[in-house]
């Protein structure tokens, strides 16, 4: 049943919205929250974070002149309630589905949008370039960032605030406390502002506190009661924001529109040039309408029940890849203590949670900071310690100078465990693994593997434990495994070296990952159509299987590479290896089968994968393509 929107039904666009009264601003969030939650349970998807700033998106809209003012949201998972109000709610329904709106901001959807984001800690510097840009063009429009408190435990948040600092120009910087990321809030930022919050101010810093107080309407102060209120928001702001030449404001109620809204048009209307950080405190998946309480405040659900709160998961027999390496990790570190455990920010979405359990003083969880995660690694590494980084393909490439400098430079022993490797489904292109392959196989000193199903992650990962002489990574995809039968626990693959699955004499089909089974469908199809086909399973992207793949290459007609990643990844190695061995022109013919050179749009994945053209259909077609033929002769003389 559909909820009651009566108000929100009026609003299309913010413009809409800046004509009602300032009282009806509470009812229009209560509405905005309930269709959030309305569209969510229909859909899936991103859901705590949007809850959490559902008063601050109307008031921003309310307060800025958008989308001529640019309001910029960090990460934008918490976009939901900002694309309802800006002309996209009757596609709300759509989100993160094929041919919908995208979970994320993106520029070329609306021109609300003016920074497409999916990374966190982005939106400073994209702010900061917006206003000097402005600045330039001799433009007054307002630039606003909102960047949640876990997205300020990266870097790069401060170097953008350094530089904006320097170059005093006119930004408003929206610091979303809501002491909380995707996981617990890590780090000394987060328990800083958290203390700040319960903190007695030193007395020195009263009397700014009441100037500053009395910049605010009378209405303000009296909510907020006591200048000692003042104080304390004063306190953070004095000794690290205003350092960087931001001036404070904060910290407030984030939920509390009465509150938020005049503060908002001072910081609008105020007589500084310079940049602006208003920090405002919030609950992250307020108003959610699940019983069980939930300590990621739902950062992301299955589709649900709106009555019952009951998440319609869809059930499965193997276990989650992610699953089976956290559980394969475990077992090796039960024999070895010298196993040690990074993640930045996702111990849960990598499995690291249950390794935290058992090791509680052997998992790392670093923040938002995946360039420090790395070489956090590699000095550990220097030590004897045997360091398992588990990062996402997608969040790795943030770390890439830390990765070739300070690791495959110093031929450092760290173990890169890339989940996310391929298509994942309706993130989309920001957080699909395209490129690590590519990325990671040009590096020197470095081992690289993809798991084909959850036994071979299970090998890798003890393959990797023995890794002691250089780096290593094992990628692995989002989901369930294909079912396989898993040994107790995984063995050494010698490096290296891959594997026959199936022998023929016409057609080679050599799958690096998860598209083995997709190879072997196709193989299926093929022999039924007088193809003798040889599946094989390369297990190594580098070191490649020079034997394996002189032998393919010499001993059949046609040889066709499979790989979920981007061109100039495996299979460009494999061309490399034949042309410096004088084997091309008289080798089978080759053919590889890479992901497009474009960036893949969210949908589900058999859905991406179909869109790609790297299904058993598009192999076997792929063959027939190099074989000069038309399969539908062979179609017919198969009948005949």
């Amino acid at each position: 049943m559909p909820v009651s929107t009566p108000l929100l039904d009026t609003i299309n666009t913010p413009a809409d919205l800046r004509k009602l009264e300032r009282s009806k601003l509470a009812q229009i969030a209560d509405e905005l929250r309930a269709e959030t939650i309305d569209a969510a349970s229909e859909t899936g998807g991103h859901f705590g974070a949007g809850l959490g700033v559902t008063e601050l998106t109307v008031a921003l809209h309310y307060v800025f002149n958008t989308p001529d003012d640019r309001l910029i949201w960090d990460v934008s998972h918490q976009a939901y309630p900002h694309k309802i109000l800006t002309e996209r709610r009757d596609q709300i329904r759509s989100i993160r589905q094929s041919d919908g709106l995208y979970g994320f901001t993106k520029r070329t959807e609306s021109k609300y949008d003016p920074f497409g984001a999916a990374h966190s800690s982005t939106s400073i510097s994209a702010g900061l370039g917006m206003a000097v840009a402005r600045d330039l063009k001799g433009g007054d429009n307002n630039v606003i960032a909102v960047i949640g408190d876990g997205a300020m435990s990266a870097g790069m948040a401060y170097e953008a605030m350094n530089n904006a600092g320097a170059l005093d120009s006119r930004l408003t910087v929206v610091l979303n406390d809501n002491g909380m990321s995707i996981a617990p809030g890590v780090g000394a930022l987060t328990n800083y502002l958290s203390w700040l919050i319960s903190s007695r101010p030193f007395l020195s810093l009263r009397d700014v506190a009441k100037h500053m107080a009395d910049r605010f309407p009378k209405s303000f102060k009296t909510a907020a009661a006591r200048a000692d209120e003042y104080a304390r928001g004063m306190l953070f702001g004095g000794t690290l924001f205003e350092e960087l030449g931001f001036y404070y404001v904060g910290p407030i109620d984030g939920h509390n529109i009465d509150h938020l809204v005049p503060i908002l048009q001072n910081v609008r209307d105020a007589d500084t040039m310079g940049p602006i950080l208003l920090h405002v405190v919030t609950e992250k998946g307020k108003g959610h309408p699940f019983s069980e309480p939930n300590k990621e405040k739902y950062h992301a659900v299955a589709k649900f029940d709106t009555a019952t709160g009951e998440q319609k998961k869809s059930k499965s027999n193997a276990p989650s890849y992610t699953k089976v390496f956290a559980q394969s990790l475990i077992k090796h570190a039960e024999k070895d203590d010298k196993i040690v455990a990074i993640t930045a920010a996702m111990p849960s979405g990598t499995g690291l949670d249950l390794f935290e359990q058992r090791f509680p003083d052997r998992m790392y969880d670093v923040g938002i900071a995946e360039q420090h995660a790395v070489t956090f690694a590699a000095g550990l590494a220097t030590e004897g310690i045997r360091p398992f980084a588990a990062i996402y393909s997608t969040f790795l490439q943030r770390g890439y100078d830390q990765v070739v400098h300070d690791v495959a430079l110093q031929k450092l022993p760290v173990r890169f465990a890339i989940d996310r490797a391929g298509l994942v489904g309706a993130d989309g292109a920001t957080h699909a693994g395209s490129f690590d392959i590519t990325y990671l196989s040009c590096l020197p000193n470095f081992i690289i593997m993809a798991a084909a199903d959850e036994a071979e992650l299970m090998h890798m990962v003890a393959t990797a434990a023995e890794c002691d002489d250089g780096p290593c990574a094992f990628r692995y995809p989002r989901g369930e495994g294909i079912g396989v039968e898993l040994p107790e626990i995984g063995v050494p693959l010698e490096i290296g070296k891959g594997r026959i699955m199936g022998e023929g004499n016409k057609v080679a089909l050599l799958s690096l990952g998860a598209r083995l089974k997709e190879c072997q469908l196709a193989a299926e199809e093929l022999r039924a159509q007088g193809l003798s086909t040889t599946v094989a399973d390369a297990r190594f992207a580098k070191p490649i299987d020079e034997d394996l793949i002189r032998r393919l290459a010499l001993e059949h007609e046609v040889l066709v590479t499979i790989e979920e990643g981007s061109i100039g990844g495996f299979s460009s190695h494999v061309l490399h290896f034949l042309a410096r061995e004088n084997l091309l022109d008289r080798c089978a013919r080759i053919r590889p089968m890479t992901l497009p050179d474009r960036f893949v749009n969210h949908g589900a994945p058999n859905e991406q994968y179909e869109d790609v053209g790297m299904t058993a259909p598009h192999i076997v077609e792929e063959v027939f393509r190099a074989l000069d033929r038309d399969r539908r002769v062979l179609d017919l003389k198969a009948k005949a």
